[in-house]
């Protein structure tokens, strides 16, 4: 009761605290309005919290006061540190671009001293200049990064302080075109440039040089590496990343220093900058830099010279102190807000705690009530009434809610204190005391009842909750009337038949142990009848499903016609059923209703508006308790029994006999092996020869599956393919003769041979759900066979379906060019009609017909009838099972057109066939005596 008066205390308070924050609220509180929406009691709750209200936010808004205040102060002093980062890297880019500008102009006023002194010494005619042999007194420093040279106005070298040095000619270069067309009157610095003999770019300092009446004499060159201008900098100022350089003012780089870095030209500029003033300091994006570093860039040009000194401080590099200090001062701020945050949330948990205890009892209450008047239950609280031995003869209503009062017909306010022996009469409650003393004995007791018709209580079915609170019972009762209804209508879906309305197969296994058990008890027998129905699966195949549902319904009518009101009729799924006989006294009761089942339904069946639609029944019996002492048991057996039945002829009835087990243990074995004989594929094809009856000539021949099984050797078929056509595998196996036929064809014309059509059989399976259009089309077009060569031979129940879908499956075979063909015609239901509707081109009579033709005129006249009716219809005639030379002479005095059979050849294997399509005569065109060939 703590746990639940604990949860209920928790709602409480987020309810009031959110409401106590509404406007509408705060405002009826404030202003005293009597229309307030608040109750007595939500009013009391709402004055505390409003009381507490304070110091509740107190808390959050103190921390968040003190966290905003630190972030302000950390954020402020970050600023100070970024902004003092920031000048002293502008200081120091400053302070480097101008000392680097000091010494470049003292490095250039070195370099145009010494080409001033050139220039006058080359002048002055009394002076002999040799520049090797000043060099080699000292005069010139002996360096790769400094040379002077004299250009004569030819632009040949005259003299240079380079030993041996090259004689490149100089009057195709820039700056010796310029001076020479007295475009510079001064020093002219020129970009650095390769020469035709020289490895790495050098920049040239040059004057003009001029003959005393001015005219132009020659250049005087001073030839500098570019690292000459910065080898003599402090290096040791500039950080990795950081760089000075040298350009002329118009854009192009001369010199630069990367940090310490000897490499030459790494991270600088994308594009030759412009800086328009004399000297300044700014900020340069990543994108204008060759590695994608943001710098400060400082410049000064000089003020002799057309050059601009540059000093660039990486920007990250910059600020690396300030980012170090900016982690640790977030790092420190971080920690201190979680804390502040913790601190809040504890303090508030526990000013929560401290304040809620003040309310506690006054909450329960509150609590209590609000539960139990809100709940869906009828809720009591009830008092024992105890005599004097202690046994409890009544019981009070101490408390209840509106929801409890209205189950039993009265208002809370009516019932309280009211004793159950003044609602209920006195035989009711001697029952309602027994549940209730189950609860005080118990402590906890829970059931479903259904409400006693003397009750007060309005409802069908009640869940009935008690729990021993101190010396009393607290009651819970919930109306599940619509939950038990539906349970209910769940329970008839779960176990009747939705198609026959019959029971199930579920309702079976629950009904048959109590069954069982009651037979037992009373010394009686029970029997079960295990049906099936015959031939069910030619009407779904040949009629359609829709139909095959109709007589299923029409065989549960007449089974359930033929027992008694005691027995039941189970659908069990598909075209099973079941039979449970109660109270058998004898075997002959038995056999009578397995009697009249198997004749009732080998009457015709009027289905799908026709009539005449024939199944038989195999039924399978079981008897209680000598097939079985279950009833697992006992539907095993009647099962065993059934295809007994079967196996004898069909149409029949078969009870258990204990050997039948084997039996099936058999038929499971064999299906076990065909369907891993198909995935071998141990399958092999024989072909029986078709010839025209006048000449004795070859015409055609009809494939024939044949088992080759690895230790029997040749199983017939009649020992697999009914297993095939029961189980579903005759698809599988159809499909694989399809495929041998055409691989067979294909073969035999690669060989040079004369071969002939041949005829495929399909059954009405195969034909109503085997694609055999799609396999055929499939299995010509990779073998290359032409559709004159292949047959389809379709027995008569396979047309004995719906016109417009038969029609349309014929068509689609015509459709690819192939021959159809009526096997054992005469055994079904063809009609003239039918096979004028039909167009199919080869009626293959049944060897019944044959046989008659030895026993008189009557069978003679029978044969003639159907050569007649082909002949009208266009329909070749071929004779099936002609076994003897008499056969043969009627056959050919009926002008029967062709002819099939052991005397004319058995089935042979593909060997023996590829010679008969050799000799192409199987008998003499006049024979009329025996003259089969050797098989």
């Amino acid at each position: 009761m703590t746990r639940v008066h604990s949860g209920y205390r928790k709602a409480l308070l987020c309810a009031l605290f959110y409401r106590c924050l509404s406007n509408q609220t705060m405002t009826s509180f404030a202003s005293g309005r009597s229309d307030s929406p608040l109750s007595a009691d939500d009013v009391g709750k709402t004055g505390f919290l409003r009381r507490h209200l304070l110091v509740l936010i107190a808390w959050p808004l103190a921390s968040l006061f003190l966290a905003c205040a630190l972030w302000a102060v950390t954020l402020r002093a970050l600023n100070n540190e970024r902004d003092l980062a920031r000048d002293q890297a502008f200081t120091t880019a400053s302070g480097l671009a101008g000392a680097y500008a000091a010494q470049l102009r003292h490095s250039l006023q070195q370099i145009d001293q010494m080409l001033l002194s050139l220039k006058y010494d080359w002048e002055e005619p009394q002076i002999d200049l040799n520049l090797e042999r000043q060099r080699r007194k000292g005069l010139y420093p002996d360096s790769s990064q400094l040379y002077a040279s004299i250009i004569n106005s030819s632009g040949e070298l005259v003299t240079t302080t380079v030993s041996k040095a090259s004689q490149e000619w100089q009057g195709d270069q820039d700056y010796f075109k310029r001076h020479r067309a007295g475009m510079e009157k001064g020093l002219l610095i020129s970009a650095p440039e390769t020469g035709a003999t020289q490895t790495r770019p050098l920049i040239r300092f040059s004057r003009r040089l001029q003959q005393a009446n001015g005219a132009f004499d020659g250049v005087a060159i001073v030839t500098v590496d570019p690292a000459y201008l910065v080898t003599f900098y402090d290096e040791s100022r500039l950080g990795r990343d950081d760089f000075v350089s040298v350009r002329r003012n118009d854009g192009p780089l001369l010199a630069a220093k990367v940090g310490q870095d000897e490499d030459a030209v790494r991270i600088f500029y994308r594009n030759d900058p412009i800086f328009p003033s004399p000297s300044g300091i700014l900020v340069e994006p990543q994108e204008k830099f060759q590695d994608g570093q943001p710098r400060i860039v400082a410049w000064k040009k000089l003020d002799d010279f057309p050059l601009v000194a540059l000093a660039a401080v990486s920007e990250h590099q910059a600020y690396a102190g300030y980012r170090s200090v900016e982690r640790r001062y977030i790092g420190a701020v971080t920690v201190a807000s979680l804390f502040l945050l913790l601190c809040a949330a504890i303090g508030m948990f526990f000013s929560t705690r401290l304040a809620w205890r003040r309310q506690q009892a006054e909450e329960i209450k509150q609590t209590y009530r609000l539960a139990v008047d809100a709940a869906r239950e009828g809720f009591y609280m009830l008092r024992p009434i105890l005599d004097s031995k202690g046994l409890a003869i009544d019981f009070q209503i101490e408390d209840c809610n509106e929801r409890g009062a209205a189950m039993l017909g009265y208002r809370r306010a009516d019932i309280i204190g009211t004793p159950l022996s003044s609602i209920y009469d006195e035989d009711f409650l001697s029952i309602a005391l027994i549940e209730l003393r189950r609860g005080l004995e118990l402590g906890f007791y829970e059931a479903d009842l259904r409400v006693d018709a003397r009750s007060r209580i309005h409802a069908g079915w009640v869940n009935q909750r008690l729990v021993r609170s101190g010396p009393g019972l607290a009651l819970t009762m919930r109306d599940i009337s619509d939950a038990k209804a539906h349970e209910e209508e769940l329970s008839t879906l779960a176990n009747i038949d939705a198609l026959t309305s019959l029971p199930n197969r579920h309702w079976l296994t629950r009904f048959l142990p109590r069954a069982l058990e009651l037979s037992a008890d009373a010394g009686q027998g029970l029997a079960i009848l295990f049906v099936d129905l015959d031939n069910f699966k030619n009407i779904n195949d040949t009629l359609g499903h829709a139909a095959g549902d109709e007589l299923l319904q029409a065989a549960s009518i007449r089974l359930k016609s033929l027992v008694r009101a005691s027995d039941h009729v189970v659908r069990l799924g598909g075209d099973e059923f079941t039979i449970v006989l109660e109270q058998v006294h004898k075997l002959e009761d038995v056999t009578r209703v397995a009697r009249q089942i198997v004749k009732s339904l080998g009457e015709p069946f009027t289905i799908a508006q026709s009539s005449g639609h024939h199944v038989q029944a195999s039924i399978g019996i079981s008897v209680f308790p000598q097939d079985g002492s279950d009833g697992e048991t006992l539907l095993k057996h009647a099962d065993i029994a059934m295809y007994a039945a079967k196996a004898a002829g069909k149409g029949r009835y078969h009870f258990y006999q204990s050997h039948l087990s084997d039996s099936l243990v058999l038929r499971i074995n064999r299906e076990q092996a065909l369907r891993l004989a198909i995935e071998r594929d141990e399958f092999v094809l024989h072909y029986q020869p078709r010839v025209d009856t006048a000449t004795g000539r070859l015409s055609s021949m009809e494939a024939l599956v044949r088992w080759m099984h690895p230790e029997r050797g040749l199983v017939p078929p009649l020992e697999f393919i009914p297993i095939a056509e029961d189980t579903g595998l005759i698809l599988t196996l159809g499909r694989l003769v399809i495929e041998k036929s055409c691989a067979q064809l294909a073969q035999w014309k690669a060989q040079g041979l004369p071969v002939v059509p041949v005829s495929i059989n399909v059954s009405a399976l195969q034909f109503n759900e085997g694609n055999v259009r799609e396999i055929l089309a499939a299995c010509m077009d990779e073998h290359g066979i032409d559709p004159s060569l292949i047959g389809v031979e379709l027995t008569e129940s396979c047309m004995a379906g719906d016109d417009e879908k038969v029609s349309g499956e014929l068509d689609g075979l015509r459709s690819l060019g192939v021959k159809l063909l009526v096997d054992d015609f005469g055994t079904g239901y063809s009609s003239l009609s039918q096979l004028q509707r039909l167009n199919v081109d080869v009626l293959k009579v049944d060897r019944a017909f044959t046989v008659t033709l030895d026993h008189g005129e009557e069978g003679k006249a029978l044969f003639k009838a159907i050569v007649s009716m082909a002949d009208a219809l266009d329909i070749c005639i071929v004779a099936e099972g002609v076994e003897t030379a008499e056969q043969l002479s009627v056959l050919q005095a009926l002008d029967c057109d062709e002819v099939q059979g052991h005397f004319v050849s058995k089935p042979v294997p593909e060997g023996e066939m590829a010679a008969l399509m050799l000799k192409r005569f199987l008998f003499p065109p006049a024979a009329r005596q025996p003259a089969a060939m050797p098989i």
